[in-house]
């Protein structure tokens, strides 16, 4: 097993063994472990109490983040005539129909986030082997299979994140940087969590909310406590 660096050794000192700690202390913290020469991002890893393999216990959605994500998205459209205009007007990077199959069947994919309007869906499930894998699909329930390209784009630069539930019941997703000062961050996280509660299956059973936890991308995990 490999040896733990120092940086991290030293980020796991400042945190007490067991403790669960307050949204705003996990905050400070998290950002006090954060100790890389580059903006770390910060994660939030929540562990539900729903088994993803039935149909009608898996968490999956997006939601806009009040502070955004410090990263700055480049997004996809799959549109055709007057819809090209409204995407690129809206700021997205890539737009294009057939073109932009092809230039991915080829192995391009220089992109974040893909919207298309559902009149292209058609097309773009030749992409379904690439895109699915990867989580780049274009889909209605995330808000990017739309007829509206202009708020779909402007909610994507915004801030506007994904989540679902992996095979164990986690989510993961980041929810800023360590240059967020705590109050940011704390609203990002409240939002993201407020989001998971109020889109609980009803088939999920017994504790909803396991256990939270947040991380920089090189440090360890503050253990959050469960209000």
């Amino acid at each position: 097993m490999a040896k733990a660096g120092k940086k991290y050794q030293e980020a796991c000192k400042l945190l007490e063994a067991g403790k669960l700690y307050p949204v705003a202390e996990a905050m400070e913290l998290v950002k006090k472990t954060a100790t890389a020469k580059f903006d770390e991002t910060i994660e939030l890893h929540v562990r539900l109490g729903v088994d993803p393999k039935y149909a009608d216990q898996q968490v999956r959605g997006a939601v806009v983040l009040p502070n955004g994500t410090g990263k700055s998205k480049r997004v996809l459209v799959f549109a055709k005539g007057e819809k090209v205009k409204e995407a690129e007007e809206a700021g997205a990077d890539f737009v294009g129909s057939d073109e932009m199959v092809q230039k991915i069947q080829g192995g391009w994919l220089d992109f974040d986030v893909a919207v298309a309007t559902p009149d292209m869906m058609g097309t773009v499930g030749r992409l379904g082997k690439v895109l699915g894998p990867r989580g780049l699909m274009p889909n209605p329930k995330l808000g990017t299979v739309t007829m509206d390209l202009a708020k779909a784009i402007s909610e994507i630069k915004a801030g506007k994140v994904e989540y679902r539930t992996d095979k164990a019941g986690n989510i993961h997703c980041p929810i800023g940087k360590a240059s967020f000062d705590v109050e940011k961050l704390q609203q990002n996280y409240q939002t993201l969590i407020d989001t998971l509660n109020r889109v609980r299956p009803a088939a999920a059973k017994g504790q909803y909310m396991r256990s939270i936890t947040v991380s920089a991308t090189m440090g360890p995990g503050v253990p959050v406590a469960l209000n």
